[in-house]
């Protein structure tokens, strides 16, 4: 039998983690009658007077934010890290192993509009927000026991988001994350091994099959992974090669910031719904090393399958074996790649 990857079960690989994944696509024909979610067409203020992160509002320690204009950055009130240096018990078994870890959250609100998400801001906006990670970038990393920054964002209920006020977050530590420390090491045994950046490769090969390609501009390409695991992810990668936020140019960043706003749009459109994800940049860390095997990237991890309400879950087999998804990524990057540019709402 002719194999097709649009049918047939296989296995793909990831060479930014070294793990693999299982692509079953003739399961997306399967009739669902499990749990299905509230879409989120929800019309918000502008400003609301009950929002902890709205401008001038209290939050909820008694804190007051300011009356921004623009991007507003603060300390996280509820942090997951503390600045506190301690000293844990000495480690006695190689089973029991503790370290205490140090670090510094942040928040990120994108604009004091209450109602408005990513895709729904102008590019000049949303290169506000790109200059504010750069600077946090700078800020976070300047700290001496910071070796890491993880900018991030959970947009909608269904990703945990606990407040609907658009904003993201920064969670700076002492240590690599896991997956940003098995990131490093294939990066780094990739570029040890070749003398060039595992991204760079891999985006030219992308660039030149164009089956996952979903947009691009002139400096950067919006993709969905050749081992993608969510149903719609996609990861935004640079053209040229460098390692974080702080070496791109101004045309660079207001490119960014362009890519970021039409993929959103997009996954807006696909199922006409404020649509829910986890998005994180990957960049080098902040350890005072070079690191020119890293090559800045931009992951984006939506949840939802097959409509705005049916959801994909991780469970069972992902959990007990490996991450399995069920359209394939060549499929996911066509029905992205279709989809209008312009925001439904505004049609």
């Amino acid at each position: 039998m002719q194999f097709d990857n649009n049918e047939h079960p296989h296995r793909r690989y990831n060479p930014l983690i070294g793990e693999w994944i299982l692509v079953s696509p003739h399961r997306a024909k399967r009739p669902w009658q499990g749990q299905k979610e509230s879409a989120n067409n929800e019309e918000r203020p502008h400003y609301d007077p009950t929002c902890y992160l709205c401008a001038g509002n209290l939050r909820s320690d008694g804190t007051r934010n300011d009356d921004y204009k623009d991007v507003f950055v603060f300390d996280n009130d509820f942090p997951s890290l503390l600045k506190d240096d301690v000293v844990a018990p000495e480690n006695t078994s190689p089973l029991f192993q503790l370290k205490p870890e140090r670090g510094i959250n942040r928040v990120i609100c994108f604009s004091p509009r209450h109602d408005l998400t990513l895709p729904e801001m102008e590019v000049g906006d949303i290169k506000k927000v790109v200059d504010v990670w750069k600077a946090q970038y700078i800020d976070l990393g300047s700290n001496d026991f910071i070796n890491h920054v993880q900018i991030f964002e959970n947009k909608g209920a269904v990703m945990g988001c606990s407040n609907p006020h658009p904003h993201g977050q920064i969670w700076s530590q002492s240590s690599l994350p896991t997956n940003v420390e098995k990131t490093q090491a294939n990066l780094k045994k990739y570029y040890e091994a070749n003398g060039r950046s595992l991204l760079a490769d891999y985006l030219a090969e992308e660039l030149e099959r164009k089956e996952r390609i979903v947009l691009e501009n002139e400096h950067f390409v919006v993709l969905v992974p050749f081992w993608a695991v969510w149903p719609f992810e996609t990861l935004i990668i640079s053209k040229r090669h460098f390692g974080n936020l702080t070496q791109m140019t101004e045309e660079e960043s207001l490119a960014f910031a362009d890519a970021i706003r039409r993929l959103t749009i997009k996954y807006d459109n696909l199922f006409e719904t404020s649509f829910p994800y986890s998005s994180g940049i990957h960049q080098s860390p902040t350890d005072g090393e070079d690191h020119p095997e890293w090559h800045m990237h931009m992951h984006f991890y939506p949840p939802l399958l097959r409509s705005a309400s049916v959801k994909k879950f991780m469970v069972g087999y992902e959990l007990m074996a490996e991450a399995q998804r069920d359209i394939s990524p060549e499929k996911s990057a066509a029905m992205l790649r279709e989809l209008s540019e312009t925001h439904y709402k505004h049609r």
